[in-house]
């Protein structure tokens, strides 16, 4: 499971673009832009900020579990598969294993 973040939606309304955002988060706005473009994951300063930066919303409101596993491209690169796809949790980690290495060893 991943924390995605619904911030995004309706950031526009409060704040006028992610680096207002980001202040009012406390956070750079380069994790802020990645976070939005994929490249990072979610972490506690990102979530405590999206509290700060939203007082009047619930973290349900803010946040929710998504079923997608992240895992590593052969070449690198982070990607997503669905838990679906994955039959149990110990298949899943060795997929993601031996992506990891295959995508390391080409490094």
């Amino acid at each position: 499971m991943m924390v995605r973040t619904r911030i995004f939606e309706f950031c526009h309304k409060e704040y006028r673009n992610l680096s207002e955002l980001a202040q009012a988060m406390e956070i750079s706005v380069s994790q802020v832009y990645r976070v939005r473009e994929g490249k990072r994951f979610i972490n506690q300063k990102f979530i405590v900020g999206a509290v700060m930066a939203f007082p009047n919303h619930k973290l349900d409101d803010l946040f929710y579990l998504d079923p997608e596993m992240p895992t590593v491209a052969k070449d690198g690169r982070r990607c997503h598969y669905s838990a679906a796809r994955a039959p149990d949790k110990a298949a899943a980690n060795e997929t993601q294993i031996a992506e990891v290495s295959v995508g390391t060893a080409r490094g």
